[in-house]
């Protein structure tokens, strides 16, 4: 007998969440690197994401400064986004950004 796979469901369901799209400013601390912050959004939270601005310091292996990435996320995954930058206490700030669109 064939049974649902679980896990298929609830990735269905993300897909058809809407998305969206926002601008966040992430504080860099030195607590993080910047390109293990980059990995984390892409590879653990699934976010596809545009780096709009970077500044940028390193400091004895550390990063300091700040960066502004373009996203695209449905309100869970952004969310969870939140909740991961508080719990490692990156500073964040987010924008929602809306596209006039004109006929």
């Amino acid at each position: 007998m064939i049974t649902p796979n679980p896990n298929l469901q609830i990735l269905l369901n993300k897909l058809n969440q809407p998305k969206r799209e926002l601008i966040i400013e992430i504080e860099l601390n030195g607590k993080m690197k910047f390109e293990q912050l980059m990995n984390t959004i892409y590879h653990q939270f699934g976010i596809c994401n545009r780096v709009l601005s970077v500044n940028v310091e390193y400091i004895n292996g550390r990063s300091f400064g700040s960066v502004q990435l373009y996203i695209s996320a449905n309100s869970d995954d952004y969310q969870e986004l939140e909740l991961y930058l508080t719990k490692n206490k990156l500073l964040s700030t987010t924008v929602e950004y809306i596209c006039r669109k004109y006929s």
